[in-house]
């Protein structure tokens, strides 16, 4: 291994612990590793970080051995999604981070951040591993090691000192990326002046899904949306969120990357809005076995029904669209709902059904379970009912 460019050996440790999925965000220091990724893992390339979070735990929710390799400076959105979703349900995460702002460093706003990171992880729980030199490259082993063992995000602050001697040249031979000369975009959406007067609250949509549920898989949003859908129809195939907002798309889209199960994504107009690069990333990877349910009643449902972006200024099907998901529909009614989603279940292809809903929520009792409970509970079933 001593031979191999730094680059090589990073590549060559992945390997060994069986990573088999790598969701990554670049950085000029790593700009040789990146290509080294794209040709030896499957790779998700992501808009944001904090998303990542999300595909990657709920790719290891359906059996995959995932990896994040980002820019330090991009730990700074996914914290709370680590304390919230990571630390809360024991899912396991390493990554790979680029260190800003502590070694050479010319742009003064890395700084800040960079130089405070191991006390920020320090003060957050985080377990952290510092290679400053090229020597220590064998520690990612067990930063990949430990976050698997242990249930647990483990993050690597790998200097730029590590590539600084580095022969390898795989960026000059990536080449720079090209438009394709003619590009095609789908837009199949259909406008109307009048908006779809709501007429459902959101415990009726979940509940008209519930029915028809079988051997699916569900992800569903965080607070009385998971109560709704516990009370309605409680099934191990449930994944429930319980923090981390912004993020069931995203881990719906992460466990239908790894399963041939249908996953039913359970979303929100005031998550969706927190959190719109999700759509993006779903779109450009497209799993046919995706359905987003993007409940829109106007309002922040389990913090007291304030008034969201999505009641008089944007159209979430319209949006979703644009960001290149074209199987989308807009429902108010219950057997139109459950229509819907059969023809898109049935359709195999990534979908977005749009439920307008009235605001308000139902008295469901808090869910019985922990977050690890939940979520163990959810992978050894899906475990267990692999097709």
């Amino acid at each position: 291994m001593g031979m191999l460019n730094p680059e090589e050996e990073v590549i060559t440790l992945m390997k060994k612990a069986g990573i088999d999925l790598v969701a990554t965000l670049p950085c000029d220091r790593i700009k040789n590793l990146l290509p080294l990724v794209s040709k030896n893992f499957p790779e998700i390339k992501m808009t944001r970080e904090e998303n990542g979070v999300g595909i990657c735990a709920g790719f290891y929710l359906a059996g995959g051995k995932p990896l994040m390799l980002i820019q330090s400076t991009g730990l700074g959105n996914m914290i709370n999604a680590l304390e919230s979703l990571n630390v809360t349900c024991k899912i396991p995460l390493p990554v790979l981070t680029s260190w800003r702002g502590v070694y050479k460093e010319a742009i003064e706003a890395q700084v800040p951040l960079g130089v405070h990171l191991p006390a920020i992880l320090e003060g957050a729980g985080l377990a952290y591993t510092i290679i400053d030199e090229v020597e220590k490259l064998h520690q990612i082993e067990n930063v990949i090691s430990d976050a698997f063992e242990n249930s647990r995000p483990h993050i690597a602050l790998i200097s730029p000192k590590v590539w600084e001697a580095s022969e390898c040249c795989a960026w000059q031979g990536a080449g720079m990326p090209e438009k394709p000369e003619v590009m095609e975009r789908t837009c199949s959406i259909f406008l109307k002046k009048e908006v779809l007067k709501p007429v459902m609250l959101r415990n009726d949509a979940i509940c008209a899904i519930a029915s028809e549920l079988d051997d699916e898989v569900t992800v569903t949003n965080l607070g009385v949306p998971c109560k709704e859908l516990y009370a309605c129809k409680d099934r191990d195939l449930n994944f429930y969120m319980f923090g981390s907002m912004g993020l069931v798309s995203s881990i719906g889209m992460g466990i239908a990357l790894r399963s041939e199960k249908t996953v039913v994504a359970f979303d929100g107009d005031g998550s969706l809005l927190m959190n719109p690069n999700a759509l993006l990333e779903i779109a450009k990877e497209s799993p046919k076995n995706l359905i987003i349910i993007a409940l829109d009643n106007g309002a922040y449902g389990s913090t007291g029904s304030q008034e969201t972006c999505a009641l008089r200024y944007i159209d979430l099907e319209i949006f979703a669209n644009a960001c290149g998901i074209t199987n989308t529909a807009k429902v108010n009614a219950r057997e139109e709902l459950i229509k819907i989603f059969k023809k898109f279940r049935d359709m195999k292809e990534l979908a977005l059904i749009h439920v307008i809903l009235k605001p308000g929520n139902t008295n469901a009792p808090n869910i019985p379970l922990s977050p690890e409970g939940a979520a163990k509970r959810f992978k050894e079933a899906l475990e267990a009912k692999k097709n």
